[in-house]
């Protein structure tokens, strides 16, 4: 994998990234749960529930390429949650890490998670993710392939996938825009906004 492989469409981005391997500060993981998000609605994939829908602005901007590099937001204003650039340059699109499975540097993992979670959640959810691998606010804008970066994407072998919605968005909360390596404990339970349309009500 490389950021010109990353170049293309949120949801093709999206299956590339599934198996590989995020390297952070001392801990290395398999991703194996991820979510596309596209952007504003003059954009080539128009998506309410991406933070790039009203166009670029503040931390958001890195959303619009190059592809290959990180962004970095607040999910309610606690938890650090990771994202990869996909696209071109110019046009908004990224890819949500949701859920790894840590194969090398647990111990570390488990002094930032602590010590009484299970192996399996260590880094099941965004924000538990970035706390397992260290992943901080300040890396927004890394550049995910450069070999002296403190967060880095190496490629992996896909295997197969399943998909489905997104989890906890409100808008286009249908949209099967989540994909997750089937049969892992790590994958994170599909829960939906209390926000959002009923089934088949949403695009």
């Amino acid at each position: 994998m490389s950021a010109e492989q990353l170049a293309v469409d949120p949801v093709s981005a999206a299956r590339l990234l599934l198996g590989a391997r995020l390297t952070a500060r001392g801990v290395s993981a398999v991703i194996v749960e991820v979510e596309a998000y596209g952007g504003p609605a003059d954009g080539p994939w128009p998506d309410a529930a991406s933070h790039s829908f009203r166009g670029p602005g503040g931390r958001n901007t890195v959303m619009f390429g190059p592809a290959g590099h990180l962004y970095t937001y607040r999910s309610h204003g606690i938890h650090v949650c990771a994202n990869v650039v996909c696209a071109t340059d110019g046009v908004a699109g990224a890819v949500l890490l949701r859920a790894a499975v840590i194969d090398d540097g647990a111990d570390v993992a488990w002094t930032r998670r602590g010590e009484h979670v299970k192996e399996s959640a260590l880094a099941r959810g965004p924000g538990n993710l970035c706390a397992a691998l260290g992943i901080e606010m300040t890396d927004n804008g890394t550049d995910l392939f450069d070999p002296v970066a403190p967060v880095q994407l190496s490629p992996r072998a896909p295997g197969s996938a399943s998909a489905g919605p997104r989890t906890g968005v409100s808008k286009a909360a249908d949209r099967p825009w989540r994909f997750w390596v089937p049969g892992l404990p790590e994958v994170s339970p599909y829960r939906r906004s209390p926000r959002a349309p009923a089934p088949g009500h949403s695009d």
